[in-house]
């Protein structure tokens, strides 16, 4: 055990003895913000490597020697440029837990900061004091005193005031170092474990597609629905417009009614809705007869999101949003059995080619449009049989799917636990002569 001083600061009450205490903004050369550089500024052959603050969370690691988007120079008005060792804060977030993450920039060329991000300028060890900053003591500091809004802001005035550990700088590198190799095992693990869920998304996918358009026999025989984004169906099941099986249910809800919404993974959920559904429909608890009402084996789906797969079958009593489409059944239907089909990727595509808006996020699937697309239509008993099997399968695979999740939630919080232990001094990393 190596000697341990008081550190004076309530974070990490003891630090080792050759260690010091300091604000960051007496251990950077400059905090500088970025400028500009818009979504619509990012260009693929463009000139000028870029990183636009969003990127920071989204698609880089806590290191990076490349810039995954470009621009041209003269679009930027005032360009602000990073380089080798320049520590990179993003200066807006959604969560508080998150605010202001780093990433340090580790390659050769110069590149531009976009907007609402921080540049931190120094000449301590680039790896380590990005490790640091990053670490849980520092992003408390970083969440100290700010507000759950929707979006949280921070300055680089509060960053210039985060308290940072500091060995000598020989040692950072020695700390960087080592956790450069084992982050780099553990990130490689990460990577395993997430494609092996996307193997199994793909296989529950794969199973899901195959039951509710070749049903369960293997030996069936098969005919040319004549339909494009069907293809092959059982000889003895039927074709249907969407009209002759359901027609739209317009009746208004009520306050003792349950609140459901449609997610795109999960089908029907009795949750509140969504904080973006919530902004472009926003009622009172008194106004909930505005909401329209469903009851089980009704079909609903999100007008907005129908192209992406939000669709569901209703299994209790409740009410949707005004925003919802729901279809009431005109015959017997296990309305699972269609939830499944509309969610396949073939289906979303079609519900694709008949939305209608300027852009995808403004698309919507009207009732006029979505009652002429045909589906595949079984028997109800094989309705039901593929039904109890698609829910069989899908929740074997998902609880695989949970499991391996839990396990990246472990590592990770491994990783976080390893960084803060080797950036505070708690533990020491051992060279060959020691």
């Amino acid at each position: 055990m190596r000697e341990m001083k008081d550190s004076g600061i309530s974070w990490i009450p003891k630090i080792p003895i050759n260690w010091s205490i300091h604000r960051l903004k007496y251990i950077v050369d400059s905090l500088s913000k970025g400028n500009g550089i818009t979504k619509e500024d990012v260009l693929l052959n463009g000139d000028t490597p870029c990183v636009r603050y969003g990127e920071i969370y989204s698609k880089y690691d806590y290191s990076f020697t490349t810039c995954i988007s470009r621009t041209n120079v003269d679009k930027v008005s005032s360009p602000q440029y990073f380089s080798y060792g320049d520590i990179l804060f993003a200066g807006t977030g959604e969560l508080i837990e998150e605010i202001g993450m780093n990433i340090v920039y580790l390659g050769d060329d110069d590149c531009l900061a976009g907007g609402d991000i921080i540049i931190a300028r120094h000449q301590q060890n680039p790896a380590f004091l990005n490790y640091a900053l990053n670490s849980g003591y520092i992003q408390s500091q970083k969440g100290f005193g700010k507000a759950k809004l929707k979006v949280v802001h921070i300055s680089a005035f509060d960053l210039g005031n985060l308290i940072v550990a500091l060995p000598p700088i020989t040692e950072q590198k020695l700390i960087a170092d080592y956790l450069d190799s084992k982050c780099a095992e553990l990130n490689s693990t990460l990577s395993d474990i997430q494609s092996q869920i996307e193997t199994l998304e793909e296989y529950k996918r794969s199973v899901i597609t195959e039951a509710v358009t070749k049903g369960l026999d293997p030996d069936v025989e098969m005919r040319d629905s004549g339909v494009q984004w069907i293809g092959m169906i059982p000889k003895h099941w039927s074709l249907y417009r969407m009209a002759t099986l359901y027609t739209e249910r317009n009746e208004r809800g009520s306050n003792e009614l349950p609140l459901l919404s449609v997610s795109i993974n999960t089908g029907v959920s009795d949750t509140e809705l969504s904080d973006e559904e919530s902004q472009r429909v926003f009622v009172r608890s008194e106004d909930r007869t505005k909401y329209k009402r469903v009851y089980p084996q009704d079909l609903t789906y999100n007008m907005m999101r129908a192209w992406q797969g939000a669709f569901g079958a209703v299994r209790v009593n409740g009410m949707v949003s005004p925003a919802y489409v729901v279809a009431k059944p005109l015959k017997k239907i296990d309305t699972r059995y269609i939830e499944a089909l509309l969610r396949t990727p073939s289906a979303i595509q079609e519900m694709h080619r008949y939305s209608y808006g300027v852009a995808d996020f403004r698309l919507r699937l009207y009732w006029n449009k979505f009652r002429t697309i045909k589906v595949c239509f079984p028997p109800l008993e094989e309705q039901h049989k593929i039904a109890d099997y698609i829910d069989e399968k899908a929740n074997e695979i998902d609880t695989i799917i949970a499991t391996k999740q839990r396990q990246i939630e472990t590592i990770e919080e491994y990783k976080k636990s390893l960084i803060f232990e080797y950036v505070t001094g708690k533990k020491e990393v051992k060279t060959e002569t020691e």
